[in-house]
C-alpha cells in the first residue's frame, strides 16, 4: 500500500508551526526522512502514527483515512519513536508476549511462535529472559524493533534509530531495517546522512516544518555533479565567502575552513570540483532555512 500526505499542517500552542504544508508519497520499501533537529520530522511521524492530531491537510495509507480511521492505522502500524521506555525489571521475553497480546494474538501457542521467530531475528534470543534494564543501547533498540514489528505492520516508522549506537550496532541494525523493508512500507526519520545513503531507495528532506526536496538519492546525487566545489580558506574569511557565494557547509581543517559552495560554474579561482554526495544535497536543500557557516 502506498501512504499519501496531502497539505499537512501542525501548529502547536507555543505558536511553533511544526508542519507547513507538507505532501509526500511514500511507497513499499525503505524511504529516508532527512532534517536537522527541530525540522519536523518527529511531528510527523507521531502525526502519521496516531499519537497527535494535525490542524488541517489528510494522510491516506491504501484506502483508510489516518487521521479519523486511527484504529485501523493502529492495527497495521509498527512504531519505533526517538525515546521510548522500557520496564526495567521485565524481560525481553515477557514484554513481547505482553504487546503481542495487547495487539490481539490471544492464541498461546501462536504468540509463543511470533515471540520467538523475533527474538531470533533481532538476535536477542540468547537474553530474553534477561530484563530490559541490563540492555545496552543497541540491544534495547533491537528490542524496539521487535516489539514494532509484532503483528506483521504493513507501515513501519522509526524515529532517530540509530543516534548513541556503536559502528557494530548501526550495521545490524541498518540489515534489520533493509530485511524489514522489502514487505512493508518503513519510514526511516533521522538525522544521520549516511544512514539514508546506506539503506534507502527514496527520500525526502524536510526543514522548518517544509518538505524541501524529495526524490530518489542516487538521481538527486547525480543532479548535482559538477556544481559543487571546495576551497580551504581562513576561518576568518568564511563570512566574507557566505556573503558572495552560496556557502552550503563548512569544516574545520587543520585550524582553517573547508568551505563546499554550490555554483553551476567555477565560483573564482582557487575553488576545486568535488563529487557531490548526500551530505552535499541535503546541506544544499536546507539552506535556504539554516545559517550553514560555522563562524
Amino acid at each position: 500500500m502506498q501512504l499519501v500526505i496531502n497539505d499537512l499542517r501542525k501548529c502547536y500552542p507555543n505558536g511553533v508551526q511544526a508542519l507547513n504544508g507538507v505532501s509526500l508519497q511514500i511507497n513499499k520499501g525503505m524511504f529516508g526522512l532527512l532534517g536537522p533537529n527541530g525540522a519536523g520530522k518527529s511531528s510527523l511521524m507521531r502525526t502519521i502514527s496516531t499519537l497527535q492530531d494535525a490542524d488541517s491537510g489528510s494522510i491516506k495509507f491504501g484506502e483508510i483515512d489516518v487521521l479519523s480511521q486511527k484504529e485501523e492505522v493502529r492495527r497495521l502500524l509498527g512504531y519505533l519513536p526517538q525515546d521510548f521506555g522500557v520496564y526495567p525489571r521485565v524481560s525481553a521475553d515477557t514484554m513481547l508476549h505482553h504487546i503481542a497480546a495487547l495487539k490481539g494474538i490471544n492464541n498461546k501457542k501462536e504468540r509463543k511462535e511470533i515471540v520467538e521467530a523475533l527474538l531470533h531475528k533481532v538476535n536477542l534470543y540468547n537474553v530474553r529472559h534477561k530484563n530490559l534494564g541490563t540492555y545496552s543501547g543497541g540491544m534495547r533498540q533491537r528490542f524496539g524493533i521487535a516489539q514494532a514489528m509484532i503483528g506483521n505492520p504493513q507501515l513501519i516508522i522509526v524515529d532517530e534509530p540509530t543516534a548513541g549506537l556503536d559502528p557494530t550496532e548501526r550495521v545490524r541494525f541498518h540489515n534489520l531495517l533493509s530485511e524489514i523493508g522489502e514487505n512493508a512500507v518503513v519510514i526511516l526519520s533521522t538525522h544521520i546522512v549516511e544512514d539514508v545513503s546506506h539503506l534507502c531507495t527514496n527520500m525526502a528532506v524536510i526543514c522548518g516544518g517544509e518538505v524541501m526536496l524529495q526524490g530518489e538519492p542516487k538521481k538527486i546525487i547525480s543532479s548535482m555533479q559538477g556544481k559543487i566545489w571546495k576551497k580551504v580558506v581562513e576561518k576568518h574569511e568564511a563570512k566574507d565567502y557566505a556573503s558572495r557565494m552560496k556557502v552550503i557547509s563548512t569544516n574545520l581543517l587543520g585550524g582553517k575552513t573547508m568551505l563546499h559552495v554550490y555554483s553551476e560554474s567555477l565560483p573564482e579561482s582557487g575553488f576545486s570540483p568535488i563529487d557531490a554526495d548526500l551530505e552535499d544535497v541535503y546541506f544544499h536543500a536546507i539552506s535556504s532555512k539554516v545559517n550553514l557557516v560555522m563562524l
